[in-house]
């Protein structure tokens, strides 16, 4: 099998090793194959101190997907070109906070089952650790796997308790884009409910009032076609799948979400995106506010009856 060189005169790390991908694999357990007399902790300090290459760029991501021939470099010396975020692009990031905007399918934290998946907090654990090995970030709020849009992250425990204790008052600002199933009568509206979590970890809304956390969703008409409705939806409390469980309450699941009711998968995804997010920084005082542009799938059902 023939590898091809790299282009121009960049020459490999000193004390280098190639080896060729001679069929599909993930990064992890390739690596593995290859460094037999290397523990596998030690693999993983590699990948995170951006030591492995793929085709001439770093790569951090455990589970990476390499095509047969393709080049994999593991050096000795960190990697200077920084390695790729996958899913993640960062908006905004200063000493205390940092903002991203995540896609659909990227996870923000590692679930029990699946601790070394590439997640969004992963990649910028590595991100910080290359500034400063001692360096780390906090999880301050979540978006579910298949939701894509805006969220923070802090640098410091401090930050993160500081936004968290003072959430209600700190979130100026968060509101959501929702492909729902069916028209939408009214324009807009507000569901209350009392949320409670089963004993499958599945949310629900408790018939007796009091019972359980206190959820408040608002939300307006932006669109409505043959079958679907897009709408803007603003939270006034942040509870888990909440959004997800009010839209099956009014009889509008959202578009691909099978575990709340839908039987549509007209986007191939879940139809909800984090728009906005805008807060008062905890340190200085200052009032930020980020967008994310509505996915161009969300259109894609309403363009679709518009030409048949």
């Amino acid at each position: 099998m023939m590898i091809r060189k790299p282009q121009g005169n960049r020459r490999k790390p000193e004390d280098a090793k190639t080896f060729a991908v001679p069929e599909a694999a993930e990064l992890l357990p390739f690596l593995l194959s290859r460094l037999s007399h290397t523990g596998r902790n030690s693999v993983k300090s590699m990948l995170a101190r951006g030591q492995v290459s793929v085709n001439g760029r770093a790569e951090t991501a455990y589970n990476y997907p390499l095509k047969a021939g393709d080049s994999v470099t593991i050096s000795k010396k960190r990697i200077e070109e920084k390695p790729r975020l996958l899913g993640l692009s960062i908006l905004y990031e200063d000493d205390d906070l940092i903002v991203v905007h995540k896609e659909a399918g990227l996870l923000s934290i590692a679930s029990p089952h699946d601790t070394e998946a590439v997640t969004a907090y992963r990649q910028l654990m590595d991100h910080v650790r290359r500034q400063h090995p001692s360096n780390r970030v906090f999880i301050v709020h979540r978006l579910d796997r298949d939701t894509s849009g805006v969220m923070m992250y802090a640098k410091s425990e401090k930050i993160q308790q500081a936004l968290q204790n003072n959430w209600q008052e700190a979130v100026q600002e968060r509101t959501y884009i929702a492909l729902v199933e069916g028209r939408v009568r009214k324009a807009e509206g507000t569901i209350s409910s009392w949320l409670k979590e089963s004993k499958t970890l599945k949310m629900y809304s408790s018939p007796h009032p009091g019972d359980g956390l206190h959820a408040v969703t608002h939300y307006k008409t932006l669109r409505t076609g043959e079958g679907f409705s897009l709408l803007e939806v603003r939270l006034e409390t942040g509870r888990k799948n909440q959004i997800r469980v009010h839209m099956q309450d009014i009889g509008h699941p959202i578009v691909g979400d099978k575990k709340y009711g839908s039987r549509s998968k007209a986007i191939g995804r879940l139809g909800l995106h984090a728009s906005v997010l805008a807060f008062v920084h905890p340190a200085t005082g200052e009032r930020l506010r980020f967008e994310s542009p509505l996915p161009k799938a969300f259109l894609a059902p309403f363009r679709t009856a518009e030409t048949s």
